[in-house]
């Protein structure tokens, strides 16, 4: 009977030290729980304190974890062209537990591509009597009359031009200010007249012709001779 009760002890010494050995070879952490990240991205991947756990599949990432670990303490998600969200982790998940976890990603708005100094476009129509006239905008040269016109681009919402003139050698030049402004997509017309120069007149006497010059003299000559035939 002895030897019964001894057999016993030593069969449960060998369970505890065996129990005892099973549990020293347990993963360092303990019991499993998992968080499930639910994402509107598929694609994004999924960050434990800035460590890459996967991608969402299907809108969902499962993270196992060791319920006597380290717990986390925030996670991410991320995607090329989103919002990068962060959130703290709060809640723990017990042996053989699921926690939910949630991320919300939002485009990025596009970039506006730069606008046109100025903004939208009008137009001036400047109409001349002289073709080849060279048109300013202020002390800018726009370019030359051709077929009684020129079409000048501004824009709308640009700082507005105050005069215009018109200018042609051998013409008087056109002066004028500018009061009325295209809106978008509106031509406004300017108008311009040249004057030609006055001619000079001459300022030097026309020469005595040489005939006159001959007749002068015989004139004075006879009328010399004349003259000196009274005296005797």
């Amino acid at each position: 009977m002895q030897k019964k009760w001894i057999s016993l002890l030593v069969v449960l010494l060998a369970l505890l030290a065996g129990s005892q050995i099973v549990s020293a070879a347990s993963p360092i952490g303990g019991d499993q729980g998992w968080y499930v990240v639910n994402c509107n991205v598929n694609g994004a991947n999924v960050y434990f304190d800035g460590v890459l756990k996967g991608q969402i599949v299907q809108s969902t990432l499962t993270v196992p974890v060791y319920t006597t670990g380290t717990p986390y303490k925030t996670y991410s998600v991320q995607m090329e062209g989103y919002t990068t969200f962060n959130a703290p982790i709060t809640q723990y998940p017990a042996q053989g537990e699921k926690v939910n976890l949630y991320a919300t990603l939002n485009p990025i708005a596009p970039t506006t591509p730069p606008q046109p100094i100025g903004g939208n476009i009008g137009w001036y129509v400047v109409n001349c009597n002289v073709d080849g006239a060279t048109v300013f905008f202020d002390t800018t040269n726009e370019g030359q009359i051709a077929q009684g016109t020129l079409t000048v681009q501004v824009y709308t919402t640009g700082t507005p031009f105050k005069t215009y003139s018109v200018q042609m050698p051998g013409y008087t030049t056109f002066n004028a200010p500018i009061t009325q402004f295209p809106s978008q997509g509106e031509k406004v017309n300017l108008y311009a007249t040249l004057n030609p120069l006055p001619t000079a007149l001459p300022t030097t006497k026309a020469p005595i012709a040489a005939g006159v010059v001959v007749v002068a003299v015989m004139i004075a000559g006879l009328g010399l001779a004349i003259c000196s035939r009274k005296k005797f």
